[in-house]
């Protein structure tokens, strides 16, 4: 099959699992590093035009990271378009077993099973962060800044800190992705700033001075956001650095 990916969690996906099966993904598809095929522009602003003469069987697409008008042109083209939502852990892996069929995979690979059994004990060898037990911590997680904007309700990045012990304060917002005055999120006073360097780069330079006085960790946003083989190591990259700034 040839198949286009415009979501780069499903890149790495389908490029591990089904080597040589991808003939075009987007600019900010980064894993596997040194992936070679067509770029076709960024998951906001596909150009469906160039994934069109690439003639794919399959275009593979998400219904947060890719807009309704660009997929609904690849169909007008007559391009067959599979939409992934991903709200939580669990879904996350249906989903990526029925993309990975839908790609033409004939078995289950082993990194999702391994991915699965590593987000069944999550906390594991992680003191002080529990998802089962009493003991909690409460973050406020920036996503963007100018305008600052957090995790609010309904995201799988908000599910993946949950199932770790970390409770952001605006689950329960009327949006997913609030923009939230800094003044505010100070305010709040969370135990912890979970700062990830995905979608906005936030570093040790850029972010923690915001919030003086609260314990910030920075994180790999592809731990967080991504569900794809990452997942196998998430649990334990997040643990470690959630658990070094909140000492």
């Amino acid at each position: 099959m040839r198949i286009v990916s415009l979501v780069p969690s499903l890149t790495e996906a389908v490029a591990v699992t089904l080597p040589g099966a991808l003939v075009g993904v987007t600019d900010w598809c980064t894993h596997p590093a040194g992936l070679d095929v067509a770029r076709v522009g960024g998951t906001k602003n596909p150009k469906t035009e160039r994934i069109i003469a690439l003639a794919p069987d399959l275009v593979i697409a998400n219904e947060e990271e890719n807009r309704a008008p660009d997929l609904a042109a690849l169909r007008s083209a007559g391009v067959e378009v599979l939409v992934t939502e991903v709200r939580d852990v669990p879904q996350a892996f249906r989903e990526l077993d029925r993309v990975l069929r839908a790609c033409g995979a004939r078995s289950r690979p082993r990194w999702l099973d391994a991915a699965e059994a590593a987000w069944e004990a999550p906390t594991a060898g992680a003191p002080g962060l529990t998802a089962t037990g009493t003991e909690r911590t409460t973050a406020v997680v920036p996503v963007w800044r100018r305008p600052w904007m957090v995790l609010g309700r309904d995201t799988f990045a908000g599910d993946v800190l949950a199932r770790l012990g970390v409770d952001h304060l605006y689950a329960s917002h009327p949006e997913r992705y609030p923009r939230v005055p800094l003044e505010e999120l100070r305010a709040a006073r969370p135990d912890l700033v979970v700062l990830p360097d995905e979608p906005y780069r936030f570093t040790a330079d850029d972010g923690p001075e915001a919030f003086p006085g609260l314990p910030c960790a920075l994180v790999s946003g592809r731990h967080l956001t991504w569900y794809g083989p990452s997942l196998a190591e998430a649990p334990r990259a997040l643990a470690s650095a959630l658990r070094a700034a909140h000492r």
